[in-house]
């Protein structure tokens, strides 16, 4: 039909005002996302942090109307300060410090690497006369495919295998790897992420195991991060607690973990949020910090929490890298009952929606849920 035709009769009017609508709440969301992308990764301690912190203090309270609630939450941070790889042929290669890498010995640590592939269970099995001593070598994998060997299990397994270094490398070519290596203070070993080029050129050496000098430098300090909460009441006491986390890493934007959580978040909420105050229960925007180092910064809120408190928490909706895939799945944390709600939801907004039982700790949610409060991470 053509552009005259949306005016002919009450019904094309309304889709023509829906659809416009719809358009502008894209545009806003695309909008509010890209502001934060353009923070970059928010690493926690980082200048790019605390942008992201003072611009969604601004987009929170546009969206709701109300001044952000401030919890400070102290944590033992750490920054790398440098870091490089020296092959056998004397060239410097490029090497990302995993978050939480111990620094290398005083002049850097020279061994020998060791090629694990993938680094599965049979990888270190096959090899376990060989780790002890060595770097060990593995690959990153898609981290939301249901077969992925997380890189924790993998620096677990060579930290137990004896080995002194660890390096992951990344799929994409010329490209470094983020990520972190848990916070334990016993036995943890210097890690980086490496491109797919570096591999390829160590490998090179003739007896498969090139000796290589990897140099880490790190400090290690007390700080104190910042969550943020708008609170918008119901007619009675109970609230939906809907969160995001605003931390990232380094290197790129942290764009997919978790900007398009933030922005979604947002909408949400400007959307509910003119008509709250008909609503029974309230909500509560939460955006939590140092969640990549351990869920720290829920982890401190949910702990704080009256036994009042958590009763009147109904339900965590934590949104946790929502675009990217092209499927949503719902990670309901052995709360079984809340899978026929989301069904019902999914049909209603037609969409497809996998369900997940089992308790994930790889987000807010967590903490949420092993406190006996109905919470689900939507990824």
């Amino acid at each position: 039909k053509g552009p005259s035709s949306l005016y002919t009769d009450g019904t094309n009017t309304n889709n023509f005002q829906l659809a416009m609508k719809n358009q502008n709440n894209i545009a806003r969301i695309w909008a509010d996302f890209e502001a934060i992308c353009d923070c970059g990764g928010r690493l926690s301690g980082t200048m790019s942090e605390a942008k992201a912190l003072d611009l969604l203090k601004v987009l929170g309270s546009k969206a709701t109307s109300v001044t952000a609630v401030v919890e400070s939450v102290s944590y033992h941070g750490w920054q790398a300060l440098t870091s490089n790889l020296t092959g056998p042929d004397d060239k410097t290669y490029r090497v990302n410090s995993l978050v939480r890498s111990v620094a290398t010995p005083e002049g850097g640590l020279n061994a020998e690497v060791i090629d694990l592939g993938r680094g599965s269970p049979d990888d270190f099995k096959a090899r376990r006369t060989e780790i002890a001593g060595r770097i060990v070598m593995v690959r990153h994998e898609l981290m939301f495919d249901p077969n992925t060997i997380h890189r924790q299990k993998k620096y677990d397994a060579a930290v137990k295998a004896g080995a002194v270094g660890f390096l992951i490398v990344g799929p994409v070519s010329r490209s470094l790897v983020s990520g972190s290596v848990g916070c334990g203070d016993e036995n943890r070993i210097p890690a980086g992420g490496i491109s797919p080029e570096t591999a390829k050129q160590l490998n090179r050496d003739n007896n498969g195991m090139p000796l290589v000098q990897l140099c880490i430098e790190t400090t290690e300090t007390d700080r104190v991060a910042e969550n943020l909460f708008f609170d918008l009441p119901g007619k009675g006491p109970g609230s939906i607690i809907l969160s995001a986390h605003i931390d990232g890493h380094d290197l790129a934007e942290s764009a997919m973990d978790n900007a398009t959580g933030l922005a979604v978040a947002l909408d949400v909420a400007r959307r509910l949020a003119p008509d709250m105050g008909s609503w029974e229960r309230g909500l509560r925007l939460a955006f939590f910090n140092v969640e990549e180092w351990a869920l720290i910064g829920s982890a401190h809120h949910v702990a704080g929490l009256t036994d009042n408190e958590k009763a009147n928490i109904a339900l965590n909706v934590n949104l946790d890298s929502v675009a990217g895939g092209d499927r949503l799945t719902a990670l309901t944390s052995e709360f079984s009952g809340v899978e026929p709600f989301l069904s019902r939801c999914a049909v209603d907004a037609g969409i497809d929606l996998e369900l997940f039982r089992p308790l994930q700790m790889n987000s807010d949610h967590a903490n949420f849920a092993v406190a006996s409060i109905p919470a689900f991470r939507l990824v």
